[in-house]
């Protein structure tokens, strides 16, 4: 499997056809259309389950190209999937973030991401379902989005270990609270379901993928703040209706959002 990654047409392509860099690798100069027009590539090798070695470093020194081996572990980019399975279904699971983007059908609709923290309250229901536990807060965005028209992607990426990206596109409902579904689906979830919790987010996924996720920094993990739950205690049931009231019955573009009597 060769995977690949573009870099801009200017760089400069003329030097020998081959030859021996100044540290004894060799430098060739590309044949035409070897890598295609506007573009040049880091080449690697992929193990067939996607977990490799890169083997191939392309750099520009001057105007010789640098072939050197590199010894990074990365996952290979670009690959689609029928189904989540159970090696990347483990790997959702146990990252600590995750982002959720949805839109309304208006053109001059506002678009929306969210970051939602994962204390296990992401969980792979099926090979092609996922669902995540939706917190209160301020907005109603994803719910009114996909109360209008279900368009959802979710996005994982890791900031430790090898670089990786994962999008969930779908077809979301949202389930509330009170909803008699929502039990069997809270049975997925591997944490508790404090005060402020406002339903459950199902996706059917209709398109399942990775990416490189080379531009993703690296970051520690500290820890989960304890403040959504400490603020929804405070307010306690009731006052969480309350505000769904206050905040939550439309969006920002004044799509309707939660049904709060």
């Amino acid at each position: 499997m060769i995977c690949h990654a573009s870099f801009p047409s200017a760089l400069p392509t003329s030097g020998p056809s081959m030859s021996t860099g100044d540290r004894g690798r060799p430098t060739k100069k590309p044949d035409a259309g070897e890598f295609g027009s506007g573009s040049r590539q880091i080449l690697a090798l992929a193990t067939p389950d996607r977990i490799g070695t890169v083997y191939r470093q392309i750099r520009f020194v001057g105007e010789r190209r640098i072939v050197e081996r590199i010894g990074a572990q990365y996952w290979c980019m670009g690959k689609s999937f029928e189904l989540v399975d159970d090696q990347l279904a483990s790997w959702l699971v146990d990252q600590p973030v995750f982002f959720v983007a949805t839109a309304p059908l208006s053109a001059d609709g506002f678009v929306n991401c969210s970051p939602k923290g994962n204390r296990g309250e992401f969980a792979v229901i099926g090979p092609r379902s996922v669902a995540y536990l939706d917190q209160t807060g301020s907005g109603v965005e994803t719910i009114a989005h996909l109360r209008e028209n279900g368009r959802i992607v979710v996005m994982f990426c890791a900031f430790s270990g090898p670089p990786r990206i994962v999008r969930l596109h779908g077809v979301g409902r949202t389930v509330l609270s009170d909803s008699p579904e929502f039990e069997s689906l809270a049975q997925h979830m591997d944490c508790e379901l404090g005060v402020g919790v406002r339903s459950i987010v199902r996706v059917d996924l209709t398109r399942i993928s990775d990416s490189c996720g080379y531009g993703v920094p690296l970051m520690t993990f500290d820890g989960h703040r304890p403040t959504m739950d400490q603020w929804s205690n405070r307010k306690g049931p009731d006052g969480i209706r309350d505000y769904w009231a206050q905040k939550n019955q439309y969006s920002i573009d004044d799509l309707k959002g939660l049904d709060v009597p």
